[in-house]
């Protein structure tokens, strides 16, 4: 892909981060979230590519906009596949909690995984335990496998899980194996991400959410050199039915490398905080304006950027840093 993409792709985030911070703390999650669909889809359309959302909002007959399967973009240029998440975190951003994002996640054609809204079994850690872990081993496995990768005891290990009454074993496993837990209500790519760079105090991802969340948080993990596993938990027959259709593998015991998730090689990732969390600033609103705060991941060049970007809705403003 032309790199020359990134900056436009950053704008479709930050515009969509901008609508959604504008409805933070007002308890309505589904009106946030519209905000912010609405802002992406209008700034996908304007750009020179020829787009089609295989992660998006949900099926054609669920979701009116940002679709799988819509066709986005303004006709010209690459063709590409895209994952997006308007608001991850719409709980959070409805109650202004910290770590709602917007993101986005594109490839060259058939470079993500095509998967239905379901559940994701995930597993993530760092670069370090790459070949040394398998989400098919017992947690205190993988646990003493990632202290010896990093060169820690166990105990000095922390763990982010979802709060939700079925990881109730898991967290007990990973309290009984010796290691930390920092559990979350909602919102599990800036911890993906956050488990696979250095210095952020988190050492691995475990738990079932999103399949969704999950193939664009290995695009970012892909991009960053970290290790995730991932394995599917249907919740019906009908999202079997459209895995199948989809041209994927229904085996519940099937295990899903990140080159499964993310076959391409070729890939921007990009995420702009809607509320202040533990990877970046939210959106901050002044007079005339607003200021947003974004990481940008570009694998093709290796490049890791944290952008910092004021928008000037009035002409008059004086700015001041």
């Amino acid at each position: 892909m032309n790199s020359s993409l990134t900056p436009a792709i950053l704008r479709v985030c930050e515009l969509a981060a901008i609508e959604a911070a504008r409805l933070m703390g007002k308890g309505n999650r589904k009106e946030a979230d519209q905000a912010a669909v609405t802002a992406m889809r209008k700034a996908l359309n304007d750009l020179p590519i020829k787009g089609r959302i295989v992660i998006g909002e949900g099926e054609r007959d669920e979701a009116p906009m940002l679709y799988i399967g819509e066709e986005v973009g303004n006709g010209t240029g690459p063709e590409v596949d895209i994952a997006v998440d308007p608001l991850e975190g719409t709980n959070l951003c409805a109650t202004g909690m910290p770590n709602a994002l917007t993101v986005m996640a594109v490839t060259e054609r058939n470079g993500l995984l095509h998967c239905p809204d379901t559940y994701m079994e995930k597993l993530v850690v760092r670069p370090q335990a790459k070949g040394m872990v398998d989400i098919r081993k017992p947690v205190k496995e993988n646990l003493e496998a990632l202290a010896k990768a990093l060169g820690r005891d166990i105990d000095d290990l922390v763990v982010v899980v979802l709060d939700r009454p079925r990881h109730e074993n898991l967290i007990k496993e990973i309290r009984a194996a010796g290691a930390r837990i920092k559990l979350i209500s909602d919102g599990d790519i800036t911890p993906a991400i956050a488990a696979t760079v250095e210095g952020t105090g988190i050492h691995a991802l475990m738990g079932i959410g999103g399949a969704p969340e999950g193939v664009l948080s290995a695009a970012a993990v892909k991009c960053l050199g970290g290790e995730m596993q991932a394995r599917m938990r249907w919740r019906n027959e009908e999202e079997k039915k459209r895995a199948i259709s989809y041209g994927m593998d229904i085996d519940e015991d099937k295990v899903y490398t990140l080159d499964d998730l993310v076959p391409s090689d070729d890939i921007i990732f990009v995420a702009t905080g809607v509320t202040k969390g533990d990877l970046l600033n939210g959106v901050r609103f002044f007079g005339g304006g607003a200021r947003t705060h974004s990481i940008v991941i570009e694998s093709h060049q290796r490049i890791v950027r944290f952008v910092d970007t004021i928008h000037i809705f009035d002409k008059l403003v004086k700015i001041t840093l």
